[in-house]
């Protein structure tokens, strides 16, 4: 870590340029209950609205960068550092190659293609100025979606036995071995029959390796994010790898088309759903942070709308840490690229920033009008959705439940 502090990150305005809004809103609209209507709204109501506010705009306020002092604060900036070199591994050209050598092309072009044009025809009737929703390039990246679920990547909630096929119990990490440790294997999980009679033990190595993924084709979360993402990139796709700190990690893609960072996530073959794990899951998270060979981004409000519903406590660093390490990040990621490349990834950074604070700003509120009898809010229309959000479809029912991620909230 450097003595000086590290250039404020793009796009990030000072504490009152981001909050005064919301602070504003907040105010006004109190200030509505109590003079109208003095006697229908509970102080305890109005408290809970203000509460709802607070905790909302604590994950949006910005903080001053500040290097880490303690210990904790150096931990999570190691970790931080560390994370963001995982995306790093998709920019291999040789890597890149095989990887194309992987998908159907074929067979993904032909889909994007037919989904495109049905994207235009639907535009076109309903009017001249209407514009598709999504370009070819979106559509492309959800054919490789559909494949990759549906054909390429196997999920594994427990290894079979290898004697005698019956089912495992798991007891327990392992260290790898050394073979495992050359294809990328960081940790080992140790499985033994489920049969007293035989008792045979499987290994369950968790890959990090892109090249050995494409070859196992098998794991969870963490092996589905981040081969999908490396094949994402492979197709042209400006990608992000996103870490998530209560356990799962997902993609994001940058649509041309729409101009902005999409939520993909390819165990759940889900497209555009950034509030499924909060209010599908029923998933409480505190940290979404997003690596690029381009930077690191804090994209938590795009996950997280309403804080004090679904948010958890950030305690692995003051914000200011966090911010001064993404500084860094960005800084390491982004020196050697020209100056027009730099100046229009700030240019997205601010147009970033802005979305995530209409995130914040639509939760707050859709808080307050709650408290407002038979009070409408209006629903962005870009993330309208008639069928409630499900639960978590990917691994078995019994790992689902246990992990309170099927949208029935805590295991009992």
């Amino acid at each position: 870590m450097g003595d000086q502090p590290a250039p404020q990150a793009s796009g990030v305005s000072d504490d009152s340029s981001q909050t005064s809004w919301i602070t504003s809103l907040r105010e006004r609209f109190e200030r509505l209950l109590v003079a109208e209507k003095p006697n229908r709204y509970s102080i305890s109501s109005i408290e809970s609205g203000r509460s709802t506010a607070r905790s909302s705009l604590s994950v949006a306020r910005s903080s001053v960068p500040t290097p880490p002092q303690d210990p904790t604060s150096f931990a999570f900036a190691k970790l931080l550092h560390t994370l963001s070199t995982t995306p790093l591994q998709y920019e291999d050209s040789n890597l890149l190659d095989k990887a194309l050598s992987t998908i159907p092309l074929d067979r993904i072009y032909l889909e994007a293609e037919e989904e495109s044009q049905k994207y235009k025809s639907l535009a076109q009737s309903e009017g001249e100025e209407k514009t598709p929703e999504w370009g070819y390039q979106d559509c492309v990246i959800k054919a490789l979606l559909r494949w990759f679920r549906r054909d390429f990547f196997n999920w594994l909630s427990s290894p079979p036995c290898p004697r005698c096929a019956s089912s495992t119990v798991d007891k327990g990490m392992t260290p790898p071995m050394p073979a495992e440790s050359a294809e990328g294997a960081k940790r080992v999980v140790l499985y033994q029959c489920s049969v007293p009679t035989c008792g045979a033990y499987e290994r369950f190595p968790r890959y990090n390796d892109v090249l050995t993924l494409l070859r196992t084709r098998k794991g969870r979360c963490g092996e589905y994010a981040n081969c999908f993402t490396f094949l994402c990139r492979a197709m042209g796709a400006r990608v992000r790898w996103i870490w998530n700190a209560e356990d799962h990690v997902w993609t994001e893609v940058f649509s041309e088309k729409q101009q902005r960072w999409v939520h993909v996530d390819s165990c759940e073959e889900a497209w555009d759903e950034p509030k499924i794990y909060a209010e599908g899951w029923g998933k409480k998270m505190s940290y979404c942070l997003a690596f690029s060979s381009e930077g690191a981004t804090d994209v938590t409000r795009r996950y997280v709308r309403n804080a004090a519903k679904h948010g958890l406590a950030r305690t692995r660093a003051p914000e200011g840490v966090l911010r001064w390490v993404f500084d860094e990040i960005c800084r390491l990621r982004r020196e050697e690229m020209s100056g027009e490349e730099r100046a229009q990834l700030q240019r997205e950074d601010e147009r970033e920033e802005q979305e995530l604070q209409g995130h914040v700003a639509e939760a707050v509120a859709a808080d307050l009008i709650s408290l407002v009898p038979n009070a409408v809010l209006i629903d962005n229309p870009t993330e309208h959705r008639e069928d409630p959000l499900p639960g978590r479809q990917s691994g078995s029912p019994e790992w689902v439940r246990a992990r309170g991620e099927d949208g029935k909230g805590p295991p009992q």
